[in-house]
């Protein structure tokens, strides 16, 4: 098998060059009936190889010859024992990791910077949630990562947790420190899984922190499609220390069985492109993301950072304060893609995200830099900080399930009334975007005090149903 071959790709030229007249789905026949909107969207040739499950063309739930095959190649590149493709999207590759790997009621370290979609990953599951702290940075104002000491703290504190569910890197490019975490994990006898969303390219580059497979991770699901070149919702779920079928039989039980083709294609695109140039591409992103960083902390008002204290960081991403124009991040989000035409990746309430990835150059750079002068050239405002407190510290274990909450009847009630209630929602404020209430969590004097000073402070409330949190979700069953 040829590394730098594409085997899905070669196996839908294959049957849309045979001539067979089609009478099977999908109903455009090969583009014959095809919209000319969608001709020109997907282009001719797009739309004649957009099939699927013909005897050339494999099956994702059972993959024997071309898919197979790429997927072998995947996980050679990436240093996995078997990859899995997944067009379902990443919360997809999560689902099917953690339903994999944990049982109803077991125990499973959760850091508070995790997304979402690992929480409706638990309500699958009926795994029991530890909720462990992630540092928070003052300074940068944004989330960093979960450390060493609290991992350790945490498996003394719960030694017969099953699993560490990890967000490494996170949105800003912070990384915990994935190797020594592993060896802690492995040695207490649990799984480490890793939501490497943010991560298919760190296998590049050596300026990059290493990835979950390098560290030995059992598991981790990647979204080929934020940093490489597969189409969007694309993912690969990566293995090494578990058993490959079960962790398919869970996906299969959740991605779909009409797959397309065009999305298999792009992964095994994205895999190709990586196998030939990835280290060419990815190390020069690295090289732009220091020209861009050294033009950025050459403009008045404006600063990020190429180094965390005690984390890796992915120079990739390039984390702006805007605070010393008088902007948030927002105010600055909306100046720069209506009058300046560039669109972040994300804004917060002190700054702006940029992606660099193997697509950019000199020129892309240059205009970037261009706009963020333009955008600091503007008349300065008084300096917008917030001056927003430290989370809570505390490692907290569940008092319900998130699959227990998710069945459950919930009431709304005054937020002052709440102590020693279940949270039946999640309460997340930005800055700094980590969950200060998850649901199936007790509520303390600690946190409605946290919660009243960071609403005071200007805090942005997003998850809870009331967004104002006069009132606060609450469990509202029996429990027996």
């Amino acid at each position: 098998m040829e590394k730098f071959s594409a085997p899905i790709i070669s196996a839908m030229a294959a049957y849309s060059s045979d001539g067979a007249l089609a009478f099977h789905t999908p109903g455009h026949k090969q583009g014959l009936g095809a919209h000319s909107l969608l001709k020109n969207l997907l282009t001719p040739e797009g739309l004649r190889q957009e099939v699927s499950l013909m005897e050339e063309l494999d099956d994702l739930h059972s993959p024997h010859s071309c898919i197979a095959e790429a997927e072998k190649l995947a996980a050679e590149l990436w240093h996995a024992k078997d990859a899995l493709f997944i067009v379902n999207g990443t919360t997809c590759a999560i689902h099917a990791m953690i339903l994999a790997a944990l049982k109803p009621g077991e125990l499973v370290f959760v850091p508070r910077n995790s997304h979402r979609a690992i929480t409706s990953a638990l309500i699958l599951s009926g795994a029991v949630p530890v909720f462990l702290p992630v540092e928070f940075s003052p300074a940068l104002k944004i989330p960093l990562n979960l450390t060493v000491e609290t991992l350790r703290r945490a498996i003394k504190k719960f030694p017969t947790a099953r699993a560490l569910i990890l967000t490494s890197p996170n949105y800003y490019g912070v990384a915990a420190n994935l190797p020594e975490i592993s060896a802690l994990v492995h040695a207490a006898g649990m799984l480490l899984l890793v939501d490497e969303a943010h991560g298919a390219h760190l296998q590049f580059s050596q300026e990059l922190p290493p990835s979950a497979m390098d560290a030995d991770a059992d598991l981790s699901a990647q979204s080929t499609h934020k940093l490489l070149g597969s189409l969007t919702q694309t993912s690969m779920l990566l293995v090494k220390n578990f058993d490959a079928e079960k962790v398919r039989r869970a996906a299969s039980l959740l991605q779909t069985t009409s797959p397309n083709y065009l999305l298999l294609a792009s992964l095994d695109v994205a895999r190709l492109q990586m196998a030939q140039l990835g280290a060419e591409k990815i190390s020069a992103a690295v090289e732009l993301s220091r020209l861009l960083r050294a033009g950025i902390n050459s403009v008045a008002g404006l600063s990020t950072f190429d180094a965390v204290e005690n984390f890796a960081l992915d120079l990739t991403k390039v984390t702006v304060n805007v605070e010393r124009l008088g902007l948030t991040g927002m105010d600055a989000e909306k100046i720069l893609r209506h009058e300046l035409k560039i669109q972040c990746e994300l804004s917060d309430a002190a700054n702006l995200l940029f992606l660099l990835t193997y697509a950019d150059n000199r020129a892309t750079v240059s205009k970037l830099l261009d706009a963020l002068k333009r955008l600091a050239a503007r008349p300065k405002l008084p300096c917008t900080s917030t001056g927003l407190s430290n989370l809570p510290a505390e490692i907290t274990l569940a008092a319900a399930s998130p699959r227990e909450i998710f069945f459950a009847p919930s009431k709304a009630v005054p937020l002052a009334q709440s102590v020693g209630e279940i949270c039946a929602e999640e309460i997340t404020f930005y800055p700094p975007g980590i969950p200060v209430l998850s649901a199936g969590e007790r509520i303390t004097a600690a946190v409605i005090d946290y919660i009243r000073e960071t609403k005071r402070l200007g805090g942005r409330i997003i998850g809870a149903a009331d967004s104002q949190l006069n009132t606060i979700k609450i469990f509202g069953g029996m429990r027996t």
